[in-house]
């Protein structure tokens, strides 16, 4: 049977030097993908180009950089957020560069955009890089691009690390009240499935929450982690107000601080949760909280020994 050009034209990966982008060009290569990675003209490719993937040097802020990146591809997959990044183009790169990537997957006809949203973008216009995410979905459909958007839950990878590593140092910071459950990803799990919704079946315009099978509190998390790891693991909750007052202050001069104290406020309503029943139909079997806690532990103590 002859190979279609879903297997032999590249998917570019937007956000590949990034953590999670990194781990979607692992598993676009492990399924046997050419990729191609928008890496800024600046950045070092190094690794990418060991591995034989594709460079295209371009900017999100540029858009005919994007067009020529994206000429040729068979699919895009973008995990780029100014937000998580920093630096002084972050906001233009959450609602600029998006709006970029649009028009230029719409010049080149794309066969499928995938976008890394949020879950809930939809509810919270007073979170600015959440919103960010809605404004992305809405332009990619209003252009008519064929997209599909994961809308994944907070970070495990990141949030349980705020402090340190919450396995060596004993103890986990939060900002709010440690009871209320939430849902979590596992940034490796989240790549996997990015990589799989390339060809996954489903409608265009899909948006798709992932998660757990179950939200759960920080207090659990720390629990779960525990025991998994033979040793308690406290958090140390901030109050709500406190983050709120630092960002009403704070972000007349650093915007990220207001829009972190938003996002927290936002997870103390208890309505940062995902429904996986999509996820489960699209990608299979959908990971019970247990066993990504104990992943997450056993990844955490591994470290250690190295």
């Amino acid at each position: 049977m002859p190979a279609s050009d879903s297997t032999i034209l590249p998917v570019l990966v937007v956000g590949a030097t990034g953590s999670l982008g990194s781990k979607v060009v692992d598993e676009l290569l492990e399924r046997g993908k050419n990729v191609r990675a928008l890496v800024r003209p600046a950045s070092d490719a190094g690794r990418l180009e060991s591995r034989g993937v594709e460079i295209a040097r371009g900017d999100m802020l540029d858009v005919d950089s994007l067009v020529a990146a994206m000429n040729g591809a068979d699919a895009v997959i973008t995990t780029a957020a100014g937000y998580t990044r920093g630096g002084k183009d972050a906001d233009d790169i959450d609602t600029i560069g998006n709006a970029n990537l649009a028009e230029a997957a719409h010049r080149t006809g794309i066969r499928r955009f995938v976008l890394t949203s949020i879950l809930t973008s939809d509810q919270t216009p007073d979170v600015p890089h959440f919103w960010h995410k809605k404004l992305a979905e809405d332009k990619l459909e209003q252009l008519g691009v064929p997209f599909v958007a994961l809308r994944p839950g907070a970070f495990l990878d990141q949030v349980a690390s705020m402090a340190g590593d919450p396995v060596d140092k004993g103890r986990m910071v939060w900002i709010g009240k440690a009871t209320i459950p939430l849902t979590f990803v596992h940034t490796s799990d989240l790549a996997a499935y990015l990589a799989a919704a390339v060809d996954a079946e489903v409608e265009a315009g899909e948006r798709i929450d992932i998660g757990w099978d179950r939200p759960v509190s920080m207090r659990e998390v720390a629990g779960v982690m525990g025991g998994r790891a033979g040793k308690k693991i406290k958090v140390w909750a901030v109050p709500s107000a406190v983050a709120r007052a630092a960002g009403a202050v704070g972000g007349r001069f650093m915007p990220l601080i207001k829009d972190m104290a938003a996002m927290f406020h936002w997870f103390e309503t208890g309505r940062y949760v995902a429904d996986p029943l999509r996820q489960a139909q699209v990608f299979g079997p959908v990971p019970t909280a247990e066993d990504a806690l104990a992943q997450f532990a056993d990844e955490l103590r591994t470290a250690q020994r190295r």
